[in-house]
């Protein structure tokens, strides 16, 4: 079986392109190393044919798709999923809902969408990539990692207690706005009564 023949199953997290502003390919590639399935808004379209990614659905205007037909053979097999600009996030979550994904990779969108998208897409396993960082929830209340010494960025409702643990000792806090937390490397352990996002710099 050739390479450009695989069979997509929903195993691996698709990833959702919403814009490309701030982003970069070796930022990208990494995500699409099993063969996702690429979702893309009509405006990220040429910045991904021109990394040479190929895409597998685009979250378009009857406009765009009415001119631009020719991908439909391109990109084959390809689907376009006629929304609006202000709908592209939910109706991609939507989709991958309904074809059974259980994980996405969320670009081109702010962290600071990331609670008002949590509470709507439980089923969903999110991860967003804003600029440099990269975000991930925390739903069971209690988080431990392995980090190198670094910043670490603690995203949730605002005023939420916070009990932190490592080497450095324990501390508790409210989220702020950009909770910025200097973690030594080793063990963090990060407890909070509800969903809390971690965001980890990739560069």
């Amino acid at each position: 079986m050739s390479s450009h023949h695989f069979v997509k199953d929903q195993q691996e997290p698709a990833v959702l392109i919403l814009g490309t502003s701030g982003i970069r390919f070796d930022q990208v590639s990494p995500l699409l190393e099993w063969v996702p399935t690429v979702l893309v808004s009509e405006g990220a379209v040429d910045q991904l044919l021109s990394w040479g990614i190929k895409i597998d659905v685009i979250l378009a205007s009857d406009v765009f798709q009415e001119g631009n037909q020719q991908l439909l053979e391109e990109q084959y097999p390809l689907k376009f999923i006629t929304s609006v600009h202000e709908n592209y996030l939910q109706t991609g979550l939507d989709y991958l809902v309904s074809s059974a994904h259980k994980a996405v990779h969320l670009i081109g969108i702010s962290h600071l969408d990331a609670l008002d998208i949590q509470d709507k897409h439980e089923g969903l396993n999110l991860t967003i990539m804003d600029d440099d960082w990269k975000y991930y929830p925390v739903k069971s209340g209690e988080f431990k990692k392995w980090f190198a010494e670094s910043t670490i960025h603690i995203h949730g409702k605002e005023g939420m207690p916070v009990q932190i643990q490592n080497e450095n000792g324990e501390l508790i806090l409210p989220i702020a706005y950009a909770t910025m937390l200097e973690v030594p490397e080793g063990f963090t352990t990060i407890k909070a009564p509800g969903t809390f996002w971690i965001g980890e710099q990739i560069s």
